[in-house]
């Protein structure tokens, strides 16, 4: 699925798409303004990329300590853009990994 497939998605509230992988269902989730749902789907996505995820939505809570924690384990400097920024930079990349993944059968 493109970005922008998932944004127009969200946009008209269409119910998640099946086959999502945790954190793009998490960043939907968000989106659609259930940070607790997505904060769950985070949790069940280890590495550095459910980290990155986890470090956006502590930071959009508020929490910078626990964001910076989480940007450290994900391996990247805490975000300084708009949250909006980050959250679509985030969805384009776990997007085209995923469009990456699938076209080539892993």
């Amino acid at each position: 699925m493109s970005f922008d497939e998932f944004r127009e998605k969200i946009r008209r509230g269409s119910p998640a798409p099946a086959g999502l992988s945790p954190l793009v269902e998490a960043l939907w989730h968000d989106a659609r303004g259930d940070w607790n749902r997505a904060h769950e789907c985070a949790q069940r996505a280890p590495g550095p990329d459910g980290a990155w995820v986890h470090a956006y939505l502590h930071r959009k809570e508020g929490d910078a300590g626990n964001a910076n924690y989480w940007y450290a384990r994900a391996g990247r400097p805490p975000a300084t853009t708009a949250l909006a920024a980050e959250w679509e930079a985030i969805a384009r990349e776990l997007l085209a990994r995923d469009g990456a993944t699938a076209s080539s059968g892993a």
